[in-house]
């Protein structure tokens, strides 16, 4: 069985990000790596100012998802940009579980582009982009499956 899992890249706010996503998912950080843990190499020098950026974290959201991160380096021509080319959607059982991830996802959000509501495809959606500039989509189907 194949797994996809959303690596979300950030320009140094990837730790207050995963300090944000562990209380929303109620899930701990599996680990995380700064790229100033890396072995030292003569050839290659990290700045002093990137030694505490995040090189790796993840969270376990549950057996099949998982939300990796990492911040960007400019000093090795990184940049995030953010946009809606992306989007990750968080598929519900239940319309709580919808209601919970939107209001815990959605504080602060930069934009808002569809509320928790019922569309004709689902009985609740949502889609915004949160605080830290990543697109999300909350979706509970529930009676309206297609067919």
């Amino acid at each position: 069985m194949t797994k996809i899992h959303a690596y979300l890249n950030f320009n140094g706010n990837c730790e207050e990000a995963f300090n944000f996503y562990q209380t929303v998912f109620e899930k701990p950080l599996l680990g995380t790596h700064r790229f100033g843990d890396m072995p030292a190499d003569p050839n290659f020098n990290i700045p002093e100012q990137d030694r505490n950026k995040i090189m790796h974290t993840a969270i376990h959201i549950n057996d099949h998802t998982m939300l990796m991160g990492s911040d960007c380096v400019e000093s090795f021509g990184q940049k995030a940009v953010f946009g809606t080319g992306t989007y990750i959607m968080l598929d519900t059982d239940t319309i709580e579980e919808a209601r919970d991830l939107h209001d815990k996802l959605s504080v602060d959000a930069q934009n808002m582009e569809m509320d928790l509501e019922e569309t004709f495809f689902a009985e609740r959606f949502s889609s915004f982009t949160d605080k830290f500039g990543i697109s999300w989509m909350i979706h509970y189907e529930g009676n309206k499956r297609m067919t």
